[in-house]
């Protein structure tokens, strides 16, 4: 079966001039690959950037492109000698570990809740754009691009509607205040609704803490819901030495 990187060799070998016995097809068909990668984890990565995360637009191209150099090496960078018995897909299957543990330092744990898992995904999936692209699949790169952005643009838009109301605080204070009286007289006097209460003890430097998490919900989804002006009130009510929200974009 002819595959659409074999038709496009042949399209630049036998149309521009190309002929000999050097495969000129082949190079710039690389070339293509590598330009239209740049430019889809480019994206991707953009995405990442203008929401400050750890992993932006330079780590997302250079996991793409690098993926993308790695599949064409598997395709095209070994002698035609090795052609019969050599798995082009074994180089692919590394490349999916390595970039597995790569995603995994983009994962934080911060005070009750975890960070960067967007971040990571992305980073996963730039390495498969950067695999389509270096295999030649250019059709699926491009749609993956599109559905990635959708995912990244759209459904964030979603999520932030459906979490919105239903924000996650964690307020660290010196274990003699007594947080959650506090908190409970708070939420009456303005009646919210609180769920998913959990609370600990933590060593911060010298002193033991009480860790508080629990989400706060107003009575009702038309209410005004000031996160910032909520964290502030919180935080003078509670003596607070750090207060957090989680789940809030």
């Amino acid at each position: 079966m002819t595959t659409i990187d074999q038709k496009i060799a042949e399209y630049f070998q036998t149309n521009f001039g190309l002929g000999g016995s050097w495969p000129w097809g082949n190079l710039i068909l690389c070339t293509i690959a590598l330009i239209l990668c740049v430019l889809l984890c480019g994206m991707i990565g953009l995405e990442r950037e203008k929401r400050g995360r750890s992993a932006g637009l330079r780590t997302h191209m250079l996991v793409g492109v690098g993926s993308c150099i790695i599949m064409i090496l598997s395709i095209y960078g070994f002698p035609a000698a090795f052609n019969e018995k050599r798995d082009v897909a074994r180089l692919a299957a590394g490349i999916i570990t390595g970039v597995g543990f790569l995603g995994a330092g983009c994962v934080i744990h911060f005070q009750g809740g975890i960070k960067g898992l967007t971040t990571a995904g992305t980073v996963w999936l730039v390495m498969a754009v950067g695999l389509a692209c270096g295999s030649m699949n250019f059709i699926l790169a491009i749609a993956s691009t599109f559905i990635v952005m959708v995912v990244l643009i759209a459904f964030r838009k979603l999520e932030t509607a459906v979490t919105k109301g239903a924000p996650q605080f964690i307020i660290l204070a010196k274990d003699s205040e007594p947080v959650m009286t506090k908190i409970l007289a708070y939420a009456k006097e303005h009646e919210y609704t609180i769920s998913e209460v959990s609370s600990q003890i933590v060593n911060n430097g010298s002193e033991n803490c009480i860790e508080t998490t629990f989400k706060l919900s107003p009575a009702s989804k038309k209410d005004v819901f000031d996160i910032v002006a909520i964290s502030k009130e919180l935080e003078k009510v509670t003596n607070a030495i750090n207060i957090q929200t989680i789940n809030h974009h």
